[in-house]
């Protein structure tokens, strides 16, 4: 080929490229959506997970699972020991060679923007990755008087955050037993430092669907949390709406956990 000229595209066949235009969906290979979700459930288990709790948890059949997680065994993907499998080498390497959030940002943004201004408070996009581990991927103000910016590339106190409570909450009570002190660390004079208490608000929370975090981590800051799930309903990221006390925590609170919540909705359609 010379020199600055451009691969020419492959020929597509008479009719071909109108159908692919009118019936994207036909074009999908239902095989790998269904391994990329069994892999999306894999990361939410560290420490393994057989094959027939691994099928449960994504409602989907153990012989298709196992017929999957073999094919991705040989690749890398996923690894096996004592019948239980767990995220592969080959993962962690793409992983290395790839920004996670490319877009991501671009595509819930707007979103975030339009939310901020129309309620004039401050929205942040929650990205989680494993069962504890989070990260701010994106914030929008409603006003430039408004803070922003504050935690973006950073994380929250699972005790302390709306953020953390959603995440503890899709926990059984004995992990986050194993995994928090009986004494959490205080920020505010309301922060919750004991965990026999954070567990009775993470119940809560389970049941409610969304958290808030209450002058816990700042004196006068309040927030809201829904979490955005994928199709098969892991978690994939939060939601969360930032402001002061007085104003968020009102009579408009229950209608402002509505909005987030069609909010997070909606983020959730565009990351699908």
């Amino acid at each position: 080929m010379a020199a600055g000229q451009s691969e020419a595209p492959e020929a597509v066949p008479e009719g071909e490229g109108v159908a692919a235009a009118q019936e994207p969906f036909d074009l999908i290979n239902k095989s790998v959506v269904k391994a990329t979700v069994l892999l999306r459930e894999l990361g939410r288990h560290g420490e393994g997970i057989n094959v027939t709790e691994l099928a449960q948890s994504v409602k989907m059949s153990r012989p298709t699972a196992f017929r999957l997680l073999l094919s991705l065994e040989q690749t890398g993907f996923v690894e096996r020991e004592d019948n239980r499998y767990k995220l592969g080498w080959q993962l962690a390497h793409l992983g290395r060679l790839a920004n996670p959030y490319t877009g991501v940002v671009a595509r819930i943004q707007p979103l975030l923007d339009e939310y901020a201004e129309r309620l004039n408070e401050t929205f942040s996009f929650v990205m989680v990755r494993g069962e504890w581990d989070h990260e701010v991927i994106a914030e929008a103000s409603g006003s430039r008087y408004l803070r922003s910016h504050l935690y973006l590339g950073g994380s929250y106190p699972l005790h302390a955050s709306a953020t953390g409570k959603l995440i503890l909450a899709e926990q059984s009570d004995e992990k986050i037993a194993a995994k928090l002190p009986k004494k959490l660390e205080s920020f505010t004079r309301h922060t919750i430092t004991s965990r026999d208490a954070l567990l009775k608000e993470v119940r809560q929370v389970r049941e409610q669907g969304y958290a808030v975090l209450d002058d816990e981590l700042e004196e006068g800051l309040f927030a809201a949390g829904c979490p955005v799930r994928d199709p098969s309903g892991a978690l994939i990221g939060i939601l969360v709406i930032n402001g002061p006390t007085q104003r968020l925590k009102s009579d408009r609170l229950p209608a402002i956990i509505d909005e987030v919540r069609r909010g997070a909705d909606e983020v959730a359609k565009l990351l699908a």
